[in-house]
């Protein structure tokens, strides 16, 4: 039977922990674009970076760099099955002059990835920052290291914009633009299109509007541009912590079952602990959701897209200089992920040497 493909997100720059992923039985890559910029966004607040519009190959969203990617993973055995990252968007989230540049940029990108066969992109609403964590080192089980959130040591933070300067209404006016633009070279590329929530999952953060924090605003986005190539990365630590979901209107197993193969091409297997405005990652046998459940719940609904860890915690030995992407979790979480998948999908047919 098809089952998921186990996959981990890398930067396209080989390291030692390749071969040990590569051990764990991940054979499929969901790839960050080649540049630093684009790889340290954690933690960070960072402006709308100008470019203008490309159709230059050499550009990191571009057909030369993306197969460059392509090549490069493949020579270390792993295939590239999706690109979590995108050309600079914040003018085209915020509704700005030099959107449609930045669209066209996306555009780019996505019509590459359909001609390399790579069928998966991963974008954010979110504007003028990554996403938000207050503490990158909250001892766990056995001292491990996990990362938090506090709203009331974040509202101590600088805002990101003056009080009225965006509204929810032109964010989704912006959303609506940008899905009417690019959507429709998605269905031509075969590409898949996964919107990731807000995180946290906060309807503000520092007076700029987060329209894309509750299950409510998914069913809406959804709605915009009916078509299978515009659906959800199904992060479940952010959905987790959804009003909906906190408030006990639904679940996330019922939610995976709602929306279906048809609307989820991507996972984030997380958990986390708490509320929208005080929680923490957790190791993934550690957390308030049922994943054993939710495993079950993709099976039912035949999901074969690429799911992976995230926001693993730091382990013993390890520097936490990447929180929340050291190795040491991140194997444990594979391996948690692969019980769970042979759980509910089945034993492999064929064993992989």
């Amino acid at each position: 039977m098809d089952r998921i493909k186990l996959s981990e997100m890398l930067p396209p720059r080989p390291e030692a922990s390749w071969k040990l992923i590569k051990q764990c039985g991940v054979n499929t890559i969901v790839g960050l674009l080649n540049g630093a910029e684009q790889d340290q966004r954690m933690f960070t607040s960072v402006g709308a970076k100008s470019y203008g519009a490309s159709t230059d190959s050499d550009a990191p969203w571009g057909k030369k760099a993306l197969a460059h990617n392509v090549e490069l993973f493949a020579d270390h055995g792993f295939a590239l099955v999706g690109t979590e990252d995108t050309a600079p968007m914040d003018k085209a989230r915020l509704g700005l002059p030099g959107r449609d540049e930045e669209i066209d940029n996306v555009i780019t990108q996505v019509k590459a990835m359909g001609e390399l066969g790579i069928p998966t992109l991963c974008y954010n609403w979110m504007a003028l920052s990554s996403w938000g964590r207050t503490d990158t080192a909250i001892p766990t089980r056995g001292d491990a290291l996990v990362t938090g959130f506090d709203l009331a040591v974040s509202e101590q933070k600088a805002p990101l914009v003056e009080p009225g300067e965006v509204t929810p209404d032109q964010m989704w006016s912006a959303l609506e633009y940008f899905l009417r633009a690019v959507v429709p070279v998605a269905e031509e590329a075969g590409v898949r299109l996964g919107l990731h929530p807000d995180d946290p999952p906060r309807p503000w953060d520092r007076n700029l509007p987060r329209i894309m924090s509750s299950v409510t605003a998914f069913r809406r986005m959804l709605d915009i541009v009916p078509s299978e190539n515009s659906g959800i990365t199904f992060c479940q630590g952010n959905f987790a912590l959804m009003p909906e979901v906190i408030g006990d209107q639904t679940s996330l197993p019922t939610l995976i079952r709602e929306f279906g193969r048809e609307k989820i091409p991507f996972v984030h297997f997380r958990d986390v602990k708490g509320t929208v405005q005080r929680f923490q990652e957790t190791f993934h046998d550690a957390g308030q959701t049922d994943l054993p459940e939710c495993m079950r719940a993709y099976s039912e609904i035949g999901f074969t897209g690429p799911m992976r860890p995230d926001h693993v915690p730091t382990m013993a030995g390890e520097t936490n200089e990447q929180p929340g992407y050291e190795t040491l979790g991140r194997l444990f979480a594979l391996g948690y992920i692969r019980g769970l998948e042979q759980a509910a999908y089945g034993h492999p047919a064929e064993a992989t040497l």
